[in-house]
Order: structure tokens, then C-alpha cells, then sequence
């Protein structure tokens, strides 16, 4: 995005493909043509099909999905990063990064703090907001939780129409900044704990849930290498105050899930946020910090 689209929605839409709307179709059986009750969700611009919901979903435009964002861009609280479509347009989403600094976990390794924002054109998601730390070393997506309490902190404000000045938008980013600092200190209690081979190689095949006494399959014994070899010398895991740590090691699984994981990196993209890699990248954080500690 360019400058003044990082600040504009509607212009980042038109830029990220998304300035399309969608419309409810009625839908018949194909033997007999008689109308069910459900409707098809119809993108307008090519007329593709995006999902199949119930006779009570309303369509949400995607210009109208994330315009309660605006006023948090208008007081340069967040600026719009990247914008996008998974699943064929059913699902959008949206990736600002709130003004705070960035967090420093250990010694150069930084850790910037995102919000995700997310729409879905299928029935199967509802507007969303999920804090998603980023590690700038390598791109690695943190365990962002769209379900835990302190990621509707946005969305509550937005449903109770708080944000209507500026103060009330500062009070929200503060809030949403704090959260990201309790986040940081898990990581970095993490970076302050070394980790052994014996208890690396323990922890990896518990996070893909292998059984101590279990002889893993061809591809599972090859999945648990990959993430040994990324905790050891993934991208930022070479650095003095990172490597050898529970830190590293939660890394290595996250760099795997966020580069290595999947098909392709749309599928890969949508398991890590919306799927079960979002799954296994929490339970890999909280089981590193159940075994470190």
C-alpha cells in the first residue's frame, strides 16, 4: 500500500482487489428446480458462488465490514499493512499495525503488533479482531487468539459506538498495547530459559502430539526434523540472546506453520489464522511454557 492508502479503507480495498460487493441468490434443486430454503452468496463482479448460507444471514459489503476501522486510521492510532481474499473471495481480511513500538523479546529480536481483521462471505465467519504479534526476523505470525476475551476488546468498543473521538480511540489502542505487552513477557520468559536436544526433540514431538514410546510415521518423523532444524537454525534463531532457548524452540514450530506447513501459501495462511495451524500454534506456545518452566 502506498502512504495515504495505509490510512484509507476504501482506497486500500480498491487496491488489494476487494472493492466488490455481494448479493443473495435464490437456489433450486437441480432434478426438480423447486427453491430450498437457503441462498447462495454471489460475488457481483464475475458471479461466482461464495458460499451457501441460511435464510436469516444478512451480506455484509466488504467496504462496510471494516469501515468502523476508519476512525482508528484517521487519528494515525493503526495504519493498514496488507489487505486481502482466501478461499476464493469468501474470506477477507485485513492486517493494521497499531503506532506503539515494537516489542524487543531478547537482544535485536523485535516483535511487532498487529491486529488482524476478518470477514467472511460464506456464513462460517463472522467481523473479527485477533491481536497478531508478528517477529520481524522472519515474518513468523504469533499465536493470535480471535477467541480469547482480550481480542474482542476492539469489537466490543465498536458494537457499544465508543469510538466516536479521539480520546476513545487512544483509550482502545492503549488497551489493545497492553495486551501485547502481557503477551511479550511469555515470550520472553522463553528466551530466558535454555533448552537442551533431549527436551528440544521431547517438546516437538508433543506439539505434533507423538507419544514418547510412539514410532512416528515416515512424515511425521520428517515433520518433527524440519522443526528441530528450524528451532536450531531457523531464521533469527542464530542470534546470540535467542538461540538454544524455549524461545527458539517455539519458533522453530511457528516458522514451520507459517513457512513450511501446507500446500500453498494461501492454504497455509488460512489454516495459521482462521484453522487448525491457529490451533497448534497456541497449544505450541503454552506447551512450551508448561515444559520451560
Amino acid at each position: 500500500l502506498d502512504e495515504a492508502e495505509c490510512y484509507d479503507w476504501p482506497a486500500a480495498a480498491k487496491k488489494a482487489g476487494l472493492d466488490w460487493s455481494v448479493e443473495l441468490v435464490p437456489l433450486q434443486t437441480a432434478d426438480t428446480h423447486v427453491t430450498v430454503e437457503h441462498r447462495g452468496v454471489r460475488r457481483s463482479t464475475d458471479g461466482k458462488v461464495l458460499g451457501v448460507v441460511g435464510p436469516r444471514f444478512a451480506p455484509l459489503q466488504n467496504t462496510d465490514a471494516f469501515g468502523w476501522f476508519q476512525p482508528f486510521l484517521d487519528a494515525k492510532e493503526a495504519r493498514l499493512e496488507t489487505a486481502g481474499a482466501l478461499r476464493g473471495g469468501s474470506r477477507v481480511w485485513v492486517l493494521a499495525k497499531i503506532a506503539r513500538a515494537p516489542i524487543e523479546i531478547a537482544r535485536d529480536d523485535l516483535v511487532e503488533k498487529f491486529l488482524l481483521l476478518s470477514h467472511g462471505h460464506d456464513g462460517s465467519l463472522a467481523v473479527r479482531v485477533g491481536f497478531t504479534p508478528v517477529r520481524v526476523l522472519c515474518s513468523n505470525t504469533m499465536a493470535q487468539a480471535h477467541n480469547a476475551d482480550a481480542s474482542k476488546l476492539v469489537r466490543l468498543r465498536h458494537s457499544k459506538s465508543l469510538v466516536t473521538n479521539l480520546a476513545h480511540v487512544r483509550e482502545v489502542m492503549n488497551l489493545a498495547n497492553q495486551e501485547f505487552e502481557a503477551t511479550a513477557e511469555q515470550y520472553r520468559s522463553l528466551a530466558r530459559r535454555d533448552i537442551n536436544q533431549a527436551d528440544l526433540r521431547k517438546y516437538v514431538r508433543h506439539v505434533l502430539k507423538v507419544d514418547d514410546a510412539e514410532v512416528p510415521s515416515a512424515r511425521l518423523a520428517n515433520q518433527v526434523e524440519q522443526i528441530i532444524g528450524l528451532a536450531e537454525a531457523g531464521r533469527g534463531n542464530d542470534l546470540p540472546a535467542v538461540r538454544g532457548t524455549w524461545w527458539a524452540a517455539y519458533n522453530g514450530v511457528s516458522e514451520w506453520l507459517g513457512h513450511n506447513r501446507g500446500r500453498t501459501p494461501a492454504t497455509r495462511l488460512d489454516s495459521l489464522w482462521f484453522g487448525d495451524g491457529a490451533a497448534l500454534n497456541k497449544s505450541a506456545l503454552q506447551i512450551a511454557l508448561d515444559m520451560a518452566a
